[in-house]
């Protein structure tokens, strides 16, 4: 894949306040109601500003479409049943659902602060951006958070020609005292199919055994890739395979909507105006009903500095999970957020 020296000189950097400006306007002319536009700019924002770049800002054109298709609803109505003392299910109406997810981490976390766990599962959704944006909001909480989704099928199974799975992404973000949470955000294809679009607006090429053709032939070229294989790649997919078919367990199977290789493509589909009827579930833990709060904060802080001091190869170094990300997210406050040619043109920012 292209260097990030390439990269850089492809984007312009916009200053995070003017970017949430442009971003929550154009959705906001497209339709889309005061609180669903604030909370889909908070999460794209988010994605990046921590440098999840293709489950940031460039993401706008395509909602701003959807709303305008009728496929996105503009002012949903978020209905919540809670059906136990520590589970609940959100309907998120069809609106877009980064709204719906962090609704349902605060309800997850409210179950959790009564209960010690709290679960809140979402039906009648859309696509949700970055997995993390809510798992984060929960560990600022207090609490270990969970969150997946399921998509449309864009994976395959390992040794198969033909996608199955989305990318449906497993997060989990656990609180530090004193520092940023420690936080695993990946999706279960060996890429992130956004990655594969990123990488085609930004000329780049693919590295090997990550994506496949029309035909399941493995490619390195953007434009022609159709499929993703699963994590493990060639040879060892059948795990990528199997964290795949846990989102959809927990996202599909246990919410009653759309099984993946059932759904409207999100991207390639001739009908823009039919729900896709995404699930989505969120997960919050708190340690206090466990070992405590105290004893889980040395602990954990413990286990992270004895992390990033293990002995390295030469020319290596060690990361804690979230270490890249928040990294990031230091050096873009400071230089602004980049975002690519294609997607600054559509929110009206001079290309330099």
């Amino acid at each position: 894949m292209a260097s990030q020296t390439e990269y850089t000189q492809k984007v312009v950097k916009i200053p995070e306040a003017d970017l949430h400006r442009r971003v929550h306007d154009m959705l906001t002319a497209a339709g889309a109601s005061e609180e669903s536009a604030e909370a889909c700019t908070r999460a794209l924002v988010y994605a990046s500003r921590v440098g999840l770049d293709s489950h940031g800002v460039r993401l706008t054109p395509h909602y701003c479409a959807m709303l305008k298709s009728g496929r996105i609803k503009k002012n949903p109505k978020l209905t919540v049943e809670t059906t136990g003392p520590a589970t609940a299910m959100l309907s998120a109406d069809d609106g877009l659902g980064h709204y719906a997810a962090y609704a349902a981490m605060d309800k997850a976390c409210e179950l959790a602060a009564a209960t010690g766990l709290g679960a809140c599962a979402v039906t009648h959704s859309t696509h949700y951006g970055a997995a993390s944006s809510y798992a984060v909001v929960g560990a600022e909480k207090g609490f270990i958070s969970f969150s997946t989704t399921n998509t449309d099928k864009l994976v395959t199974l390992h040794g198969s020609a033909r996608s199955f799975h989305g990318t449906n992404p497993l997060c989990v973000a656990a609180p530090v005292p004193g520092q940023k949470p420690w936080l695993m955000d990946f999706a279960t294809s060996a890429f992130a199919f956004n990655k594969i679009r990123l990488a085609s607006a930004l000329g780049m090429t693919l590295p090997e055994g990550i994506a496949a053709d029309e035909a399941g032939e493995l490619t390195t070229d953007p434009a022609k890739t159709r499929m993703l294989l699963p994590i493990g790649g060639p040879d060892f997919g059948y795990k990528g395979a199997a964290l795949g078919g846990l989102a959809t367990l927990l996202s599909a199977i246990l919410t009653g909507t759309t099984l993946d290789h059932l759904m409207i493509s999100m991207f390639h589909a001739d009908d823009v105006t039919t729900p896709r009827n995404l699930g989505h579930f969120l997960l919050a833990i708190d340690p206090a009903r466990f070992v405590g709060r105290a004893a889980y904060g040395e602990a954990i802080t413990r286990y992270l500095a004895d992390l990033r001091t293990v002995a390295t190869r030469p020319g290596e170094t060690v990361l804690a999970p979230g270490d890249r990300e928040w990294a990031n997210e230091k050096v873009r406050q400071q230089e602004g957020l980049p975002i690519d040619l294609e997607t600054a043109a559509f929110l009206r920012f001079a290309a330099g």
